[in-house]
């Protein structure tokens, strides 16, 4: 088949012209690859695009520099990508590749120039195929019936594709939880690779653990997801409790279905106490205000909860202006999705934080001189603001310290 699609035409920006013209000026083959492909079959337009070809790094950086093209980043030269700037924008480009030896971590590759032999050692077959820059679709593993028919399915046997990485159980299911229509549409054969293999993932950095894992607490069948990862006996592998209250994660991934909440908002719903969150942190080295958010929701999630009568927002609102911490409103805004309170949620979000209308200038004025005395009746006219819930003014609070 061959493409045309909107989203297609819009990438050949003059930049990605003059890539393809040099490409074509020395017989090297460039196509688009991977999830770039998926995107622009799905009628979707790709974030990042990479290419791929048949020209060597060696060639490419000949090929460029004597055209006067700017290389950056040679970072992944050794992994045969290269990286050129034109027209302001930035252009990587992978030269084919075969795994040599895998470990489950790493790879040692060695260039090829059989597109075949490239598209056997990617994971999915959603992301295997390739795009010739005049829309033709090169799919050597039924990737894009698999894309139609909403299918995830591993490249030819998928304990093979796992035992060479494996993060790609979590990519596996992090492509489910982004294509797949309905939860439970596994092939019997690849539940059952995941599970004799799910032992690998103890050998997988903490960081790429968490890239994906983010990913797929954000995406579709997310409660189907993660209770499928303790059936296949992943979790304890990724730093999730071996004890998850998999209740609660059920009930409060239906509560944020469409508040779009952080990560670790969902996640901390497996959580039954501040250990789970320090054991998190200690496997995945999560970063500092997702560690502070977790230990926030698992002491709140019970007690901070809406008041009942005119003011259900109240004591949220206290909370915040008696917090001396940093970010507690963004806390508080997480606290809310958690618990399923959208409208309170929104209100909270429409809230403006309100400044305390009287200083200790204001009472010198009045005559109170002593810096403690001072300090005392600030604290008791705060007390007074906030039972008037926040709108007493100045002059009240000033005539309420009289009567005081």
């Amino acid at each position: 088949m061959r493409l045309q699609a909107p989203q297609f035409q819009a990438l050949f920006t003059p930049g990605l012209r003059s890539v393809a013209e040099l490409f074509e000026k020395k017989n090297f083959e460039l196509r688009i690859a991977g999830g770039a492909v998926r995107d622009l079959l799905s009628g979707v337009t790709p974030q990042d695009v990479d290419f791929a070809t048949t020209a060597t790094p060696a060639e490419m950086k000949e090929m460029f520099t004597a055209a006067g093209v700017r290389l950056i980043n040679n970072k992944g030269e050794k992994h045969g990508t290269i990286t050129a700037r034109l027209h302001e924008q930035n252009f990587e480009i992978t030269t084919l590749r075969i795994d040599v030896v895998t470990d489950g971590r790493h790879a040692e590759v060695e260039f090829t120039t059989d597109w075949h032999k490239d598209a056997e050692r990617r994971d999915l077959t959603v992301n295997s195929m390739f795009l010739g820059l005049d829309g033709t679709l090169y799919d050597f593993f039924n990737g894009y019936e698999d894309l139609k028919n909403k299918k995830i399915r591993f490249v030819g046997k998928a304990a093979e594709r796992i035992q060479e990485d494996y993060l790609r159980i979590l990519r596996y299911f992090r492509f489910y939880g982004r294509i797949a229509e309905k939860p439970g549409d596994h092939e019997p054969n690849t539940l059952q690779a995941i599970k004799e293999n799910a032992k690998g993932l103890a050998g997988i950095s903490g960081e790429r653990i968490w890239v994906e894992l983010k990913k797929i607490l954000l995406g579709n069948h997310v409660n189907h997801l993660v209770q499928l990862m303790y059936e296949l006996d992943i979790a304890q592998y990724i730093g999730l409790p071996l004890d998850g209250n998999l209740e609660e994660f059920a009930r409060v991934t239906k509560n944020i279905q469409n508040l779009s909440p952080k990560p670790m908002t969902v996640l901390t719903s497996l959580f039954k106490g501040k250990d789970d969150v320090t054991n998190l942190d200690l496997r995945l080295k999560i970063s500092k205000e997702e560690k502070n958010l977790g230990l926030f929701l698992v002491k709140h999630r019970q007690e901070l909860t809406k008041a009942q009568g005119p003011e259900p927002l109240r004591p949220y609102q206290d909370f915040l202006m008696d917090s001396r911490e940093a970010n507690t409103n963004s806390k508080i805004l997480e606290l809310l999705k958690y618990q399923g309170e959208e409208e309170l949620w929104k209100e909270m979000q429409a809230w403006t934080v309100p400044s305390f209308p009287v200083s200790g200038h204001d009472l010198r004025k009045m005559g109170v001189s002593s810096g403690k005395e001072i300090g005392t009746a600030l604290q008791q006219l705060r007390e007074e603001w906030k039972k008037s819930g926040y709108h007493m003014d100045k002059e009240e609070l000033l005539s309420c310290l009289k009567k005081l």
